[in-house]
């Protein structure tokens, strides 16, 4: 492993993503957001409509998130030389690309749409633990992923059970890491 002055470049590069992203405070929150609302609307209206608020407003999550961490008076954005900013950008595209499965596993199977969902989701937070240097991350993938499998193939047939579910657990995560950076930051 490279060293800097005694410290190792990742975990600085890590430390600067921790505190650019709070710890992916935002980025969780909007996303917890839209997945209860995705799931409010599949209950209120159709189970289709609640789907393509998910995928569509999964889009908005990095534009929201920039947004939000500048009204808090974060600067989201980290330097030049951050060797994690390009897994940051490679992370982003593994949900809509699975999201190709998502939707055929729906065609056939659509009470799977949210717990696949949850699946790619869940996968998709892995790399956050090497991305911020916290293993958090790990724990909040394992329980979609394991959440997921679980309720395409055990649970109650309750549409929408995936999407609040994960729409809770994100939020919950998302001021456990806030809470975690900011303690590191003291």
């Amino acid at each position: 492993m490279i060293h800097k002055g005694g410290r190792t470049l990742l975990s600085e590069s890590q430390k600067e993503m921790r505190g650019a992203f709070l710890g992916g405070f935002a980025g969780q929150l909007i996303s917890g957001l839209i997945w209860l609302l995705a799931s409010g609307i599949s209950v209120l209206a159709k189970p289709q409509y609640g789907m393509a608020v998910l995928f569509f407003g999964s889009m908005s999550i990095f534009p929201l998130t920039q947004l939000i961490l500048f009204m808090i008076g974060r600067k989201p954005k980290v330097n030049k030389d951050n060797g994690l900013w390009p897994l940051g950008a490679q992370i982003a595209f593994i949900v809509p690309i699975n999201f190709l499965l998502v939707g055929g596993i729906s065609i056939y199977r659509p009470m799977w749409f949210f717990p696949a969902a949850m699946i790619v989701v869940g996968s998709h937070y892995l790399p956050f633990m090497t991305l911020y240097g916290m293993k958090i991350f790990g724990v909040l993938a394992t329980l979609l992923i394991s959440l997921g499998t679980y309720l395409a193939l055990y649970g109650p047939q309750i549409f929408s059970l995936g999407g609040w579910i994960t729409g809770i657990l994100l939020i919950i995560f998302a001021f456990i890491g806030k809470y975690s950076v900011l303690q590191e930051e003291k």
